[in-house]
């Protein structure tokens, strides 16, 4: 039986014209998406004085100086690899936080100060409850990185747990909104959002505890998605453990971001250690979806957690020899001061050997690996320690080189041998 002008048994072939128009479509779909993240953040501004509030007034989503850096790795990963979807999610979900925050404002500008004389302030009361599918985007992201699937098939509950979170929330969150409006009762909190879908109505009993539990919902999704590629490290191996640590150590920073953050008094350091974090996370998503050099991670742990100790250590000396020196030797807080400096100064450089040996021990074991010769090796042949690329993957010593075959009745092609 023929299929389209197939030969009878055999599938029919695909038109090429049908793959040249979607590998010129995706980049067109990652640059339209990309001015659109663009546009909303260049919006932020102008927004914020017509709601007269401050930039990080907003607590619907993240502020847009936050997410707008991981938004240039998102739309480099889309573009370079456009049917990979962790760089379109990672794009979607800054685009649609970026649009919560823009709502927020305006919807505070159109019902609190100019009681509704704004046009399509309806509009941003529909499009500000969108801040929860950013998030549920960014935990698909956890789920399906590195290559858009999931860990194992017993992780596609997640998935689907994830996209019915999703299509709830929008739905009731425009019925509570399209009733609101067209009752002609919208009252907008300071934060811009609906005060009905705000979780601190009385009124709506069934609203609040429904959405107790769908953020516990999205939390438990997120706990399985990370959970899930724990389990994908353990069975890993080669470019798939790389591109793991990648996400590991973007996770590492994003979370010493936060903790920083939450601690009382270190409001400037926090501030920009929780950016700084988020910016890691999407530089190092970038790296491993791309694949650009991944095996370099092994190098930056070791010099982030040797550096790490030095400096914790570091302090600890500076801060015990001041508090030594004023409180229990009566110094002089200067001449402390600088005893502690120099001090610190002189145990940098060994200490910082010293800590580099034992993490790369751990963590760079290639930087540690001790040559040694083989036995039989021949004089001046450096056996262990010169390589030799014998294929595309395996080296061998070079005391294992080939050598042209011989035979016992002189040079030829009968018997070979390897030396």
């Amino acid at each position: 039986m023929r299929e389209r002008g197939g030969v009878a048994g055999q599938p029919a072939r695909t038109s090429p014209g049908a793959g040249g128009r979607l590998r010129l479509g995706l980049p067109v779909a990652a640059l339209a998406l990309g001015g659109l993240v663009l546009v909303l953040a260049v919006a932020y501004v102008p927004l914020a004085r017509l709601s007269h509030q401050s930039l990080n007034a907003t607590t619907a989503s993240l502020p847009v100086w936050v997410t707008a850096p991981g938004a240039v790795g998102a739309f480099v990963v889309a573009w370079r690899k456009p049917g990979n979807p962790v760089g379109w999610l990672l794009l979607a979900a800054t685009a649609v936080s970026m649009l919560t925050d823009d709502a927020a404002y305006y919807a505070v500008a159109d019902y609190r100060l100019h009681h509704g004389g704004l046009p399509l302030g309806w509009v941003a009361l529909l499009a500000q409850p969108a801040g929860l599918l950013g998030l549920v985007l960014f935990g698909l992201v956890f789920l399906l990185f590195p290559d858009g699937r999931p860990p194992s098939p017993r992780w596609r509950w997640v998935l689907w747990t994830y996209a019915g979170i999703g299509l709830v929330w929008m739905a009731w969150t425009a019925v509570i909104t399209v009733g609101a409006i067209i009752g002609h009762h919208p009252q907008v909190d300071s934060s811009g959002q609906l005060f009905l879908i705000s979780g601190d109505d009385p009124a709506a009993q069934s609203w609040n505890a429904a959405l107790t539990a769908i953020f516990l919902l999205v939390a438990v999704c997120l706990v399985a998605s990370l959970a899930g590629q724990v389990a994908s490290w353990r069975h890993s191996s080669g470019e798939r453990r790389q591109q793991l640590k990648w996400l590991a150590a973007g996770m590492a920073a994003l979370v010493a971001g936060i903790a920083i953050d939450t601690v009382p008094g270190t409001a400037p350091i926090g501030t920009a250690l929780f950016p700084a974090g988020l910016i890691a996370l999407s530089l190092c998503m970038g790296v491993a979806v791309l694949r650009y050099r991944l095996f370099d991670i092994d190098r930056v742990i070791s010099r982030t957690l040797a550096y790490a100790i030095v400096t914790g250590l570091l302090v600890g000396v500076y801060a015990g020899i001041v508090l030594l020196a004023t409180q229990v030797l009566q110094i002089h807080s200067a001449v402390a001061v600088a005893v502690a400096t120099l001090a610190a100064a002189a145990m940098f450089s060994p200490l910082r050997r010293r800590v580099q040996n034992i993490v790369d021990r751990r963590f760079n074991r290639a930087a540690t690996t001790p040559t040694r010769s083989s036995p039989g090796s021949r004089p001046g042949c450096e056996a262990w320690s010169t390589w030799m690329p014998c294929g595309p993957t395996w080296p061998v010593p070079c005391s294992r080189r080939w050598s042209p075959p011989t035979s016992r009745y002189g040079s030829g092609w009968a018997r070979s041998r390897v030396t």
